[in-house]
């Protein structure tokens, strides 16, 4: 069993280099080095503390999560004066999307930093927004709310968010296309192939139809249902790109 309070408090030439890879992502000098080592910490090191407590990134993830989703809020609030509860609930939603985030904690090159027993080519690209969310958090109970705030707005918002692109950024296909027959009162179904369930090189495969107006518009296959009528939805939206009006 390794315990967390000795290894993060040891000093090392290792701790030289994460404290000036901190500094250069961060703009400023951390003050507790331990907590940002906890947010590149993966749980197959399994780290305790001395209660027994795991010691990874996964509690940082969350509370980064919300402070994210907060600071963002305001933001938005501020920004968009006209924007109603729909619109701004929409945007945040654009903005915070799990594609968005994996982006920019890719930019930073977190996967980089992390602590693991396992090989990263082996993580999903969802590695990248959680060890974002957990550096958010750590900023946080190291630096205090103003700074946490400061830092999501100069090096996230700033460079990476924009309203006006996010107004037309589509994060659902399916949701948008739900959207876009409603309001202009055509008919539509996603139905299933005749194959559905088909089974290719031992992978189970689910088949859609896009149905508009009784005619079918586009067909997709994926690992899920799930997936496959987010497929199926995205063929249709580019199928569909002359008539479609954002």
């Amino acid at each position: 069993m390794k315990f967390i309070d000795d290894i993060f408090k040891s000093r090392s030439k290792e701790d030289g280099i994460f404290f000036c890879k901190m500094q250069e992502i961060l703009g400023f000098k951390p003050k507790s080095l331990s907590i940002y080592k906890r947010a590149f910490t993966h749980r197959s090191m399994n780290y305790k503390d001395k209660l027994g407590n795991d010691i990874n990134y996964e509690r940082l993830e969350f509370l980064g999560d919300s402070l994210l989703d907060s600071i963002i809020s305001t933001h938005l609030f501020k920004q968009s004066p006209q924007g109603d509860e729909g619109y701004l609930t929409k945007m945040r939603a654009k903005a915070v999307s799990r594609k968005n985030l994996n982006q920019i904690g890719e930019s930073f090159e977190l996967l980089s930093l992390l602590r693991t027993q396992v090989n990263t080519e082996c993580f999903s690209r969802n590695i990248h927004g959680n060890l974002l969310e957990a550096l958010i958090a750590a900023i946080y109970l190291d630096q205090g709310f103003k700074k946490c705030e400061k830092f999501i707005l100069e090096k996230i918002v700033n460079p990476f968010i924009d309203i006006e692109e996010l107004e037309h950024k589509v994060i659902s296909y399916k949701s948008y296309m739900i959207e876009w027959c409603q309001k202009h009162k055509h008919n539509f179904k996603i139905v299933e192939y005749k194959d559905n369930g088909k089974v290719v090189n031992g992978q189970k495969y689910f088949g859609m139809t896009y149905q508009l107006n009784g005619q079918d518009i586009a067909k997709a296959r994926a690992t899920s249902k799930k997936k496959a009528e987010e497929k199926v939805s995205r063929r249709a939206y580019y199928a569909l790109q002359d008539q479609i009006i954002d």
